[in-house]
């Protein structure tokens, strides 16, 4: 197989600019996160899970993962929940809201959301996935707005049924299908099936999204070839990197690696995130939730992580973002390119 990529993905009237995605992650893929690594070179993200339960839909937490002012077309939102007629409801609602594709979460393996029967634990009930799934479908399509599933490849590894969960769903009329190569049991741990991810492909003519361990440009375009897939989906590999999507969709067109970034480009990229971050959520929230962000960023680097331990001791955002700028400006830093 040549170094060329795979053409540009389309879900339903949308061309995308490339196949490397960003993965749905609670309480990361914020607006001001998505916008980033669109900038830096990701061909779609999508939204955090917004609840379906409309007395939610008011909550601060809701309505700030519905708010998408500014972010580039088509805007994915994704939503969970396992009432059929409420995830439809929730959809349209998503949509007024400027949605202009609606992602079906039933890949969370989060204890909260498997309680509820929603995320990963609908693929025990086969026949309430495929109501959910018409329902969904049936209230977008008069709105023109493609629908796509997100889910994994069973509940536990003694029953791998994505196969099925994927006849039906393609039936249905769900436009794409993301999967994340491991069962509800395996959460996070162990090595993604791509030889999964590989038979759901040769079974469907719509799109299929690999999504699992891909943290890499070589894993990248090893993971496309092993399983045939459309795209690659980037989670937890992209937490405080999110110049890994240029990185790999520069990697899947020519072959060759491009440069790591500088510290001083990393400098600017993690302050403008944390300016953005700050408007987004507000002081109180803003200066919390940046934490994670900044200790991602910075984990790895040496001397980042005895200096976030002392920044989770700042209080407000301008301290944070000016002990950060001055991190970076200390003589220790050399200016040198990161380790890939």
């Amino acid at each position: 197989m040549g170094l060329t990529a795979h053409p540009a993905m389309r879900i339903g009237p949308y061309d995308l600019p490339n196949n490397v995605f960003v993965a749905p992650m609670a309480g990361v893929t914020d607006r001001p996160f998505r916008q980033l690594c669109k900038r830096l070179g990701a061909g779609h993200a999508v939204s955090e899970m917004a609840a379906s339960n409309p007395r939610l839909w008011n909550s601060v937490k809701t309505s700030r993962r519905l708010d998408h002012e500014g972010e580039s077309d088509p805007i994915a939102v994704q939503i969970a929940g396992s009432d059929p007629g409420m995830m439809a409801q929730a959809a349209v609602f998503n949509v007024g809201k400027g949605a202009r594709i609606i992602d079906i979460n039933m890949g969370c393996p989060a204890k909260k959301v498997c309680n509820v029967a929603a995320g990963s634990a609908l693929l025990r009930d086969e026949d309430l996935v495929a109501r959910i799934l018409e329902a969904v479908v049936r209230a977008c399509e008069p709105l023109g707005v493609p629908v796509t599933l997100k889910t994994r490849t069973g509940w536990r590894r003694a029953d791998r049924n994505v196969l099925r969960v994927a006849r039906r769903a393609q039936d249905i009329g769900i436009a794409a299908l993301a999967l994340h190569g491991r069962t509800r049991e395996d959460l996070y741990m162990g090595e993604a099936e791509y030889e999964t991810i590989a038979a759901v492909k040769a079974e469907l003519a719509i799109p299929v999204i690999a999504n699992g361990d891909i943290d890499s440009p070589e894993k990248a375009r090893s993971v496309l070839e092993a399983t045939g897939a459309d795209a690659v989906m980037i989670g937890r590999a992209a937490q405080g990197r999110p110049w890994l999507f240029r990185e790999i969709d520069h990697y899947l067109r020519t072959g060759t690696r491009l440069p790591a970034p500088t510290q001083s480009e990393m400098r600017e990229l993690l302050l403008q995130h944390l300016d953005d971050h700050y408007r987004f959520y507000g002081e109180y929230t803003g200066v919390r939730t940046a934490r994670k962000h900044i200790g991602w960023y910075l984990g790895s680097l040496p001397g980042g992580p005895q200096f976030c331990a002392q920044l989770n001791l700042i209080e407000n955002t301008r301290d944070q973002w000016q002990a950060v700028a001055d991190w970076f400006d200390r003589p220790a830093t050399p200016a040198s390119r990161l380790a890939a």
